[in-house]
Formats: C-alpha cells, sequence, structure tokens
C-alpha cells in the first residue's frame, strides 16, 4: 500500500501535507480510495468555510458507500480541487497528487503535531 512518507495522516483516512507556515493540502489516503471503490462524487466544503478538528466538512460517494470527510484541523479553507465537480475518478486515479480535496489554513500549530506518521498509519491500516 502506498503510504508516502512526506504527509500525516488520520485514523479517518485522510492525508495532511504542509505546504507552508500555516496552510495544509488534505486529501484522503490511496487506502481509503480503494475501500470506496469507484468515486463518482465528492461534495467539498466552500472556500471561506471555517471548521473545528474532527468536524464533517464533505463527503465522497462511490459504487458502494457514502463517506464523510473529516477536518483533520481546526481552520479556513482558501482552496478546493474544484477538478473533483466534474472528475471526482481523481481520487482513485491519484489521491496523492490530482485527487486532493481542499486548502486549509491551520489555525492551532500544535493539532499537526497530533497526526500519525507514516509509519504509524501504515500500522493502522495493517490492523483495518
Amino acid at each position: 500500500m502506498n503510504v508516502p512518507s512526506d504527509l500525516q495522516y488520520t485514523e479517518e483516512h485522510e492525508w495532511v501535507r504542509k505546504d507552508g507556515d500555516d496552510v495544509v493540502t488534505i486529501g484522503i489516503t490511496a487506502f481509503a480510495a480503494e475501500q470506496l471503490g469507484a468515486v463518482v462524487y465528492v461534495e467539498l466544503p466552500a472556500e471561506g468555510d471555517t471548521f473545528a478538528k474532527g468536524d464533517s466538512v464533505g463527503q465522497v460517494e462511490s459504487t458502494k458507500s457514502v463517506s464523510d470527510i473529516y477536518a483533520p484541523l481546526s481552520g479556513t479553507v482558501v482552496e478546493i480541487n474544484a477538478e473533483l465537480e466534474d472528475n471526482p475518478e481523481l481520487i482513485n486515479a491519484g489521491p496523492y497528487e490530482g485527487g486532493w480535496l481542499f486548502k486549509l489554513r491551520a489555525e492551532a500549530a500544535g493539532e499537526f503535531a497530533e497526526l500519525m506518521g507514516p509509519d504509524e498509519y501504515a500500522d493502522h491500516t495493517a490492523d483495518g
């Protein structure tokens, strides 16, 4: 399974990449995309929306199920991946590249350190 070493992870199978001092890019992991199957629709938050860590921010719908997307960090959405509106299958094709979901301006720097590292996430998915 692909678990990039430059990302942090959540128990809910989101990945987080630091893009600067306080902006992060968020997506769902290859493990989650594989479990979901073919993604057919993505509901993303709107730019300017503010969330607390753990809030439901959208949904990913596949041929198998509908899954919530959770905010891995508290912050404000600064950009969404509008490509997913017409091409939700980008999540399956490249969950760590073109399939990213949104960018967030993080409000609490300490929350990033609470995320799982790649080894911990690999262990987490091995158990489930």
